[in-house]
């Protein structure tokens, strides 16, 4: 899909680990790696949609995540 999306994360101390554009892999997904043993709200934006969510990276979590669309 090679498609170009707003992506901001931040943990829940309001620490920006990511702020920036990041494009799409041939499959659509994007690859991002995210520390360990916290929990993010994740910000993903493209064109006039928007899909937010709040993840995790305990021990356990899902460690691909399929389900966030952009609204």
């Amino acid at each position: 899909m090679n498609e170009e999306f707003n992506v901001y994360i931040e943990d829940m101390d309001g620490n920006v680990l990511v702020d920036e554009k990041m494009t799409s892999l041939a499959n659509g997904f994007i690859d991002l790696w995210l520390p360990r043993e916290k929990t993010y709200h994740v910000t993903i934006t493209h064109d006039d949609k928007i899909a937010e969510s709040e993840l995790s990276t305990f021990e356990g979590d899902k460690t691909c995540i399929t389900d966030m669309q952009l609204m």
